[in-house]
């Protein structure tokens, strides 16, 4: 059995995503895709959420994943990026429960500890334990699609293929 899953880091001007796959009796996973989906700051906010949700539906139709994991709302000093976000994570979900997808939610705790064992792991650690975690066949800008595929490597952690 295979188990392949959509994995995000919500925003809504970059969004980390990630599509992984476990195979039983595996103790690798496998990443079929990631990226950093950027939104223009130039565009209506109603429009952005319109492209992140289409852009994870085209995902999910591509990559067929089963499941979504999905990192939890940090909240922040400024109410305003936390509403944004929230409202990114809304037409997240829309776009998973629209295609059936069971969704996970980890909070920024239970990732830091999945991945560096160590519940007050900085980006560099999440970044570099990531890269030993995973092959990465690919150069990567941006710290959400590294966020993206820590959340896809937290779900396999949680929830292990049998």
């Amino acid at each position: 059995m295979t188990v392949k899953i959509i994995s995000i880091d919500p925003g809504y001007e970059r969004v980390g995503i990630a599509v992984l796959e476990k195979e039983t009796g595996s103790n690798k996973e496998n990443l079929l895709y990631s990226d950093c989906f950027q939104t223009s700051p130039k565009l209506p906010f109603s429009e952005r959420l319109k492209l992140i949700g289409t852009e994870i539906e085209k995902l999910i139709e591509k990559y067929k994943p089963e499941r979504m994991a999905l990192e939890l709302l940090f909240f922040n000093s400024n109410q305003k990026t936390a509403m944004g976000v929230a409202e990114a994570r809304g037409a997240i979900k829309y776009a998973a429960l629209k295609n059936n997808l069971e969704i996970f939610e980890y909070s920024p705790l239970q990732i830091k500890i999945a991945i560096t064992g160590y519940g007050k792991g900085d980006k560099k650690q999440i970044t570099a334990m990531v890269g030993r975690l995973i092959e990465i066949n690919k150069e990567i800008k941006y710290d959400d699609e590294y966020d993206a595929i820590a959340v896809g490597l937290t779900y396999f952690a949680i929830n292990p293929v049998k």
